[in-house]
């Protein structure tokens, strides 16, 4: 284990922004952020030594989509759906393999 509590660290963008701006909760954000923080527990990712998801505010990338950002690799990701947050946790988190496809640049 690295001198970090955690391997990895999730923030996922849950901001709201007046109707008509650009933001992450627009899609819904809170939901799939909460899905993943329950996948990732009944995975025995969790807690100590493993991933933590938290929920952030702006993170300033809206205008891209709904994001997260895994620290300490400092990877973003932008998703659509369920299907790309169960790919961000088997890949990423599980196996340690960036999603190229997914990856904000």
């Amino acid at each position: 284990m690295s001198d970090s509590y955690y391997l990895h660290h999730v923030f996922f963008c849950v901001n709201q922004r007046d109707p008509g701006e650009q933001c992450c909760q627009r899609y819904d954000a809170l939901a799939m952020r909460t899905y993943m923080k329950k996948r990732c527990k009944a995975l025995g990712l969790s807690g100590e030594g493993g991933t933590r998801i938290n929920t952030a505010g702006c993170l300033g990338r809206c205008a891209l989509g709904p994001v997260l950002v895994i620290y300490p690799d400092a990877v973003w990701y932008v998703w659509v759906d369920q299907t790309d947050i169960d790919e961000i946790i088997e890949r990423h988190l599980q196996r340690g393999e960036v999603v190229e496809r997914l990856r904000l640049v």
